[in-house]
Formats: C-alpha cells, structure tokens, sequence
C-alpha cells in the first residue's frame, strides 16, 4: 500500500500542533481517526515515527527524517495547486498571515472579510506575535513589521507609514491638567514600553532640542496594553495612528503637543521569503492591504 497524502497531512500536522488532539482539531477530524491515520502509516512505514509519553510526543530519528521528506511533498502538491489556480486567475490554499497584535487588531481584521469576499479560495490563519519571528521556523508565509528591517534575506514590501503622537484621554485631563510644554513631562504619569527602549522616544524636543526619550510610569511590552490604560485615564502615552484612528476620531484619545509634534513615522512593510513558491496568495494579499489603506489613511 502507498502512503497517502491524508496521512501524511496527518503526521505533519500532529507534529506541529504538538498533541493528537490539537492535530485533529486543526484538520476537521475526529482524535481516533487522526490516531488511526497515524497508526496507518507507522505500519506501512514498518517504523515508529513518534515517541508517545505521557506529557508529549517526541520524534524518532526516523520520523525526523521522514518529516523532511513528507514536508517537501506536501510543500511541492501546495505549488502545483497554486500554479493551476494561477492558471485561472483565482487564488487559493493556505496563506499563513503574522503581525503584532494592534496591527491585526486595527488594520488587518478589519479587511478579511471583503478580502475573503475577493477571494474566497485563499485560506487565512492570523497569527500574532509582539516580537520579530522566524517566518520559517514558525511557518510563516507573510509577515508584517513595523519599523527598520533588519533581515536581508527577505524581501520587503512598504506598505505605508505610520505617524506616532502623544496621546490622553479627557478623563486624565480633567483630573492632572493639560501639559503645556514637553518640560512639564515629568509631573505627569507616562505609558511607555519595556522594550525596545527606542519607543520610548517621543516625537518631542526638550529645552536643550534633543529628543525626548521619557522613564516610563506604567510600562507593557505590548501598545495594545498601553492603549487600553491610556484609554482608561492612567496616563500620557504615545502611540502610533494605525492603533488610534478610532480612538481619535471618537475623542476618547486627544492629541498633545500637536504644535511641537516632531514628524515620526514608523515604516510598515510586508515581508516574505524571496524563493517562496506562494507567490499569488501572498501578492493577492498584500495588494489588498496596500488598496484598502490607500482609501483611508491612518492619519484619519
């Protein structure tokens, strides 16, 4: 008997989710047929793939090796697929999706449904991540940042700039005052970032016309984290417009200093590896991204 892309699906997929279980949930499955599958092509194989313990599954040498191979099948039925679906012009299989949260929370969730509407072949996970990744390592086919890129080996798409302000929400002005000047900083509580220190630095000048990089009050590594406690009146914070357009317009965020306000803009591309065989989905993706924010801008 020959082995089957199912089980091959199968193995790949147990491998990566890490349990049987998650592995049947990911492919639509039931845990003993996903465990029969498995069971299927061990005994074709005539070898055990996995290591079942009590706490987790660990692979063999063997089931590394085979791993390998059965990536690169499933990755060669993904380009051929791709390749007629190009031929009729439609999209379509799996697009693996990562972006920090604010920006898939602000910007990319708000496009899926008329992307999926374009394109209803496509199949899109949505993965978020605060810090930078491995798109390899976490099977990642396009992946927004947002800032300087560092990583020559991919290839980078700009997708726009975001302009960074300094923010409050009436609530905290009405109860600590309107700061007048960026010297008067220090009496009030600030929001800022445990890493990188760089967000830190606001698009201010202080007396002496250096930028002013300010000690956090409250500190998150996460904007999403900072726009809530902004929100809820626990101090100044700065933040870029893509995560505070709604914000803005509905006036539960304002903006300070808009007359010293440096003009700082943070880059956001889309990046993917240059040899990718997914070149249609990711392309139909990111043109969709490029299109929608050219209607309506952050600074909106």
């Amino acid at each position: 008997m020959k082995t089957t892309l199912d089980e091959l699906q199968a193995f790949a997929a147990v491998v990566d989710t890490g349990s049987i279980t998650a592995a049947s949930e990911l492919l639509g499955l039931t845990v003993s047929a996903t465990s029969r599958t498995l069971g299927r092509l061990e005994e074709k194989l005539q070898t055990t793939l996995l290591r079942r313990t009590t706490r987790r599954l660990e692979l063999t040498e063997e089931g590394a090796a085979f791993l390998q191979r059965a990536r690169a099948i499933l990755a060669s039925v993904d380009e051929a697929e791709e390749l007629m679906a190009a031929r009729r012009m439609r999209p379509a299989g799996r697009l693996r999706v990562d972006a920090a949260t604010p920006f898939m929370l602000h910007v990319l969730v708000p496009l899926i449904a008329g992307f999926r509407e374009r394109y209803p072949e496509v199949e899109l996970e949505l993965n978020s991540n605060e810090g930078i990744i491995d798109l390899i390592e976490k099977r990642t086919d396009v992946a927004f940042r947002i800032g300087v890129l560092k990583d020559s080996t991919l290839h980078a798409r700009p997708v726009g700039t975001s302009q960074v302000r300094v923010l409050a929400s009436p609530v905290y002005l009405q109860r600590h005052g309107l700061p007048a000047e960026p010297g008067q900083l220090a009496r009030h509580a600030l929001l800022g970032f445990t890493q990188p220190e760089s967000l830190n630095d606001w698009p201010l000048r202080d007396a002496a016309g250096n930028t002013v990089r300010i000690r956090p009050t409250l500190a998150s590594s996460s904007g999403e984290t900072l726009r809530h406690m902004a929100l809820a009146g626990l101090g100044l914070v700065c933040l870029s417009d893509f995560m505070t357009r709604e914000d803005r317009r509905s006036g539960q965020l304002v903006q300070l200093f808009a007359g010293q306000t440096l003009d700082v803009r943070q880059s956001i591309n889309a990046v993917y590896y240059r040899n990718t065989a997914l070149a249609a989905r990711i392309t139909c993706f990111v043109d969709y991204v490029v299109e929608m924010l050219g209607r309506r801008p952050f600074e909106e």
